[in-house]
């Protein structure tokens, strides 16, 4: 084939217009009708900006002359058929109204007739099409498949086929509801919920919230922890921490002034040393208590400081963060929300 680059007057901009044309070499320009052309070039150009204007039809007679010289009048055989936009066609918008759905080739057919993807003509394009088109359109409408009637017992349904494949008795069938029931039934008179381990993790006794309003923080609520002993003591020993601490330190400092400075701090306590003294040992039970305290559900420390996003249900008050007022939660009213997984844990059964 021959390339167009080679046609004298054809640029580059020219070039992809007649490419976006489908014109892609001398054979098939040759055998285009010049006023057809230019008016898709001229489209194709309106389309696709390529050149500041499109080729008139002056230009579009040489390149049409020359391809023809180029391969030879007796090649060109006359000329080609531009694309015709069809979709206004009476016709064929009668064949549109009436073809709303495709039926696809089944994949079995394919199989048994051993045809090939490539082997199936593609579909044409109706708004461009080059030749003669003709046209029938079919009234005939594919029928849904037959649905055999059913017989409803329950919610158990029997199709009434011409040939059973299984003789069923349809007098020893039961519904889904008769059976649900009886079995809910023996379940409940066996079940001792106070007795229950599960029933007893996941809530509490009703004696316990007893004459308590459920929107109140006094209503306790959530899984019981594993070890709510241990827990409790982990508060506690998180709160006097947290005020021994800030405590020892100034104590410290006042006595250490009151000894250096006795005529200006003489009126420092000597029972101020309790604090520097007593931190030591409830450091030691916070080590024990407050480092194993974590979350029932998520295993998560509730008595660590931890920098991540923290639950948007969890209990938190601004300067304090979120321990102490754990701590405090969990003493007050025995259950607290995870700080990380906001899940409610309570510890009384």
């Amino acid at each position: 084939m021959t390339h167009l680059s080679i046609i004298p007057g054809i640029g580059k901009a020219s070039l992809e217009l007649l490419e976006a044309a489908g014109f892609l070499d001398a054979e098939s320009l040759a055998k285009a009708g010049a006023s057809e052309l230019a008016v898709e070039l001229e489209r194709a150009n309106k389309i696709l900006q390529i050149a500041k204007r499109a080729p008139g039809r002056a230009n579009v007679e040489k390149w049409i002359s020359s391809a023809r010289d180029l391969i030879g009048e007796s090649e060109a055989g006359g000329e080609m058929m531009m694309p015709v936009d069809y979709e206004q066609s009476p016709q064929v918008v009668s064949l549109l109204a009436s073809a709303s759905f495709a039926i696809p080739l089944p994949a079995r057919q394919l199989m048994e007739k051993q045809l090939a993807v490539s082997e199936i003509p593609s579909a044409i394009f109706l708004n461009r099409y080059a030749g003669d088109l003709e046209v029938k359109v079919n009234e005939r409408i594919p029928q849904a498949p037959h649905v055999r009637p059913t017989i409803s017992t329950g919610f158990v349904k029997i199709a009434d086929s011409v040939q059973d494949r299984m003789e069923l008795d349809s007098s020893r069938l039961k519904s889904t509801d008769t059976v649900t029931a009886n079995s809910v039934r023996k379940h409940v008179s066996k079940r001792k919920p106070d007795e229950d381990r599960v029933s007893l993790i996941r809530g509490p006794r009703e004696k316990t919230n007893l004459g308590r309003d459920p929107k109140s923080r006094f209503y306790i609520r959530g899984v019981l922890h594993n070890r709510p002993i241990s827990m409790a003591f982990g508060a506690v020993a998180t709160l006097v921490l947290a005020v021994m601490l800030p405590a020892s330190i100034i104590s410290a400092a006042l006595l250490l002034l009151s000894e250096q400075e006795p005529d200006h701090f003489s009126w420092v306590p000597k029972w101020l040393l309790v604090f520097p003294l007593g931190l030591p040992v409830f450091g030691f039970i916070y080590l024990i208590f407050g480092l194993g305290g974590t979350c029932r559900i998520c295993g998560q420390k509730q008595f660590v400081p931890k920098a991540c996003l923290k639950n948007i249900k969890a209990h938190h008050v601004r300067g304090l963060g979120h321990i102490v007022p754990v701590s405090v939660h969990m003493l007050l009213f025995k259950w607290f929300r995870c700080t990380y997984c906001g899940t409610p844990v309570r510890l009384k059964k």
